[in-house]
């Protein structure tokens, strides 16, 4: 029994049966404009009686009896009753899938559960879903292209990469019509083979439309399969679409699907165990873990290799011993009067100082040696302090580098610029840097981490810079200080920039002895600001004295301080307090990231067997693993951008592979 809602339904479908061999063969017919209902019985293909009018609902009906009763050889070779069935299931639902404004309804002779079901209002996918399943829905994308040359329309809906199954299901409508195309069906697997594993197949439903006279339909006796005309241009045109579409969806679900959601929903057969289960779990116990889904990390452990720091390592510093309580002296030049915004804590402060020798770039020296200091000690309050002005004692009392907070910032610019980066942070990619297990550096600029069963790649370059300008944020003016034991001329570092190509200077621009000269002149009238909020001290004469300390055991590549300079004079907005606040943040985080350029890499083609070689990678590398990811894991609020960009992918998931060696 069949329901149609629209009249040009059913002139089509009673032609067609009335040409198959059939003993009675009843339809009702019922339209909006019609009071009544029409009955028509035909018999062998002809008519017995005029149509009567009768009472119905709205819609079609459709009865066929007696099947094949004169044709026994066709009637002998239908199988049995099951299989007959499933392929009308099969058929029924494809064309509920094809007419997805159109409610369909299958169920057998006497039941009441129907077998296939969609709704009018469903949309195709959701078709999909309610035929094929949840999995297969979840993995679709959609395709649509058109050449208006070759009079073609194609629409339809694959599978991405991540969904195979061991036959191919290739739904393919011409011009309404379901057929099948072997030429079609081998162009899209030949795409598919470079994505899915050896003997797996996609899923496909394609709709074309094709200009009528295009389409050679007497290709079988059953009308089934189809040829068209430019069929080798068409084929390529679809194969194009489809493998540009799989292009964009690798890289898509490398962040969405599985990559940068890590306890993403799933059902309950794909949920993972955590580590700390697995390993406490019993011998024998019903909820055992499979092998492809265990966790053989924990990312609590650490390694030897965190307390043996090399020696002279340009990225970090290694403190020395504080001295006692009583030598704790305060920062020359802070005894100032407090902003109105910013609250003095009070609580006496131990100063831990330490000299770490770290090169200077351009020849400005031969060494500079940089002392972090650590914030002065905390000065009593005022008196006259405001309500807002209140002790902090939530917890947050410590820097990221690990120095007592010595003030309470309620600068509107401030507290605006904290709050826009936890709006944007993603909470399942800060869970995912929380419980990572460091595997090891790829390059100064990438590091691969495991989460669970899956590997990663992330960008150290870019987190890196996040990091720092989070920390410049939140421990506004609360920072200790990089203290650089011989002065380093703004002038000649200002020089040195200009000279880079990467500044873009031109003769346009002028002298570059006038473009320093100028740089020296307008730093120098923003030291106070620099030195309040950001701890960057410039002397008198034009010098850097000093850098803020951001993180414990960290000194940026003073390689890229000439650039710094020229780009915190030029690229810094210093007419409005929010953007100043944040233009100069990002230079500092710029400077202060871990880049490529100003590692010295151990690819070295003439040194790379030699022991220097060794140990100047072994540096960088100590402290991307043991400062970096180490301070990702607490201060670091990744921003939901990192699931868009490529800055984290994920390159392999276990139970995927368990799949793959499985089949080898």
């Amino acid at each position: 029994m069949a329901v149609a809602s629209e009249r040009k339904i059913w002139p089509s479908c009673v032609r067609g049966l009335l040409r198959v061999n059939c003993r009675n063969l009843k339809t009702w017919l019922v339209f909006p404009p019609m009071a009544l209902g029409v009955r028509a019985t035909y018999s062998d293909g002809k008519i017995k009686a005029p149509p009567k009018p009768c009472a119905g609902n709205q819609g079609t009906q459709i009865t066929v009896e007696d099947l094949f009763y004169n044709v026994l050889t066709r009637r002998k070779a239908l199988k049995n009753r099951n299989e007959e069935y499933a392929k009308i299931l099969e058929v029924c639902g494809r064309y509920a899938i094809h007419n997805s404004g159109i409610s369909f309804s299958v169920k057998k002779q006497g039941e009441t559960v129907s077998d296939v079901r969609t709704l009018s209002n469903a949309s195709t996918v959701d078709n999909i879903r309610s035929i094929f399943g949840n999995a297969v829905s979840r993995e679709l994308i959609e395709v649509d292209c058109e050449d208006t040359s070759l009079a073609f329309k194609m629409k339809g809906y694959i599978t991405n990469a991540n969904y195979s199954v061991k036959k191919c299901i290739f739904l393919l409508f011409i011009n309404h019509r379901l057929v099948e195309s072997a030429a079609l069906r081998k162009a899209i697997e030949t795409v598919y083979a470079a994505y899915l594993p050896k003997g797996t197949h996609p899923f496909l439903y394609l709709s074309l439309e094709i200009a009528p006279q295009n389409v050679d339909v007497n290709v079988h006796p059953t009308k089934h399969e189809v040829h068209f005309l430019h069929e080798d241009s068409i084929l390529e045109h679809v194969q194009q679409h489809i493998e540009s579409r799989l292009l964009g969806s690798n890289s898509s679900r490398m962040y969405f699907t599985q990559t940068l959601l890590p306890r993403a929903d799933c059902s309950s057969s794909e949920v993972l165990k955590p580590a700390a289960n697995s390993l406490a779990a019993p011998k024998g116990t019903s909820d055992k873990v499979q092998a492809h889904q265990m966790v053989r990390t924990d990312s609590r452990e650490q390694k030897l290799d965190a307390f043996l720091q090399p020696a002279n390592n340009p990225l970090s510093t290694a403190p020395r011993e504080a001295p006692a309580q009583g030598s704790a002296r305060p920062m020359e030049g802070a005894a100032g009067p407090q902003d109105a915004e910013m609250a003095d804590v009070s609580a006496p402060v131990e100063r831990a100082a330490c000299v770490q020798d770290t090169a200077v770039p351009g020849g400005l020296r031969d060494s500079k040696h940089l002392s972090p200091e650590a914030a002065p000690p905390r000065k009593r309050p005022r008196q006259d302090t405001d309500v807002e002005m209140e002790e902090d004692d939530s917890g947050k009392d410590m820097t990221a580098a690990c120095t007592p907070r010595r003030r309470i910032v309620n600068l509107t610019s401030v507290l605006t610029l904290q709050d826009e980066i936890s709006s944007q942070a993603h909470a399942r990619l800060q869970e995912m840097l929380r419980d990572h297990s460091f595997v090891g550096c790829v390059s100064p600029q990438w590091a691969l981490a495991q989460y669970q069963t899956k590997l990663y790649l992330l960008n150290t370059t870019k987190l890196s810079q996040e990091l720092f300008y989070q920390i410049l944020i939140y421990d506004f003016a609360n920072f200790g200080v990089l203290r650089l034991s011989e002065p380093a001329p703004v002038y000649e570092l200002s020089m040195l920039a200009l000279e880079d190509p990467e500044s873009g200077w031109t003769e346009e621009d002028g002298p570059k002895e006038g473009l320093a000269e100028y740089i020296v002149e307008f730093l120098k009238k923003k030291t106070e600001m620099l030195k309040e909020y950001f701890s960057l001290e410039i002397d008198e004469g034009g010098n850097l004295i000093g850098l803020p300390l951001l993180i414990d055991s960290y000194v940026p590549p003073l390689e890229g301080l000439p650039m710094f300079i020229l780009r915190l004079a030029t690229e810094v907005n210093w007419d409005e307090e929010k953007p100043c606040f944040e233009s100069l943040s990002k230079e500092l985080a710029l400077f202060y990231s871990i880049r490529k350029q100003y590692v010295t890499d151990e690819a070295n083609p003439t040194n790379s067997q030699t022991e220097g070689s060794d140990s100047g990678s072994a540096k960088w590398k100590w402290t991307v693993e043991h400062v970096l990811y180490k301070a990702f894991r607490t201060h670091l609020l990744p921003p939901k951008h990192f699931a868009e960009d490529g800055s984290i992918l994920q390159l392999a998931n276990l139970p995927d592979l368990y799949k793959v060696f499985e089949r080898c």
